[in-house]
């Protein structure tokens, strides 16, 4: 198998656990795949007005 067909598989599998893990993991598990499929963030920080 592929990376991207294991990725696509780990995706699918996250979306039938058995129970919802705590925030703290998905937020975990939404960056990691915020950065597989978009990759780094390529915009200026915003700007601090003081």
């Amino acid at each position: 198998m592929e990376l991207k067909e294991l990725f696509e598989q780990a995706v699918a599998n996250s979306k039938m656990l058995s129970e919802k893990p705590s925030n703290e993991v998905l937020l975990q598990l939404y960056s990691l795949y915020k950065q597989a499929t978009e990759g780094d963030v390529n915009t200026d920080p915003p700007s601090n007005p003081f």
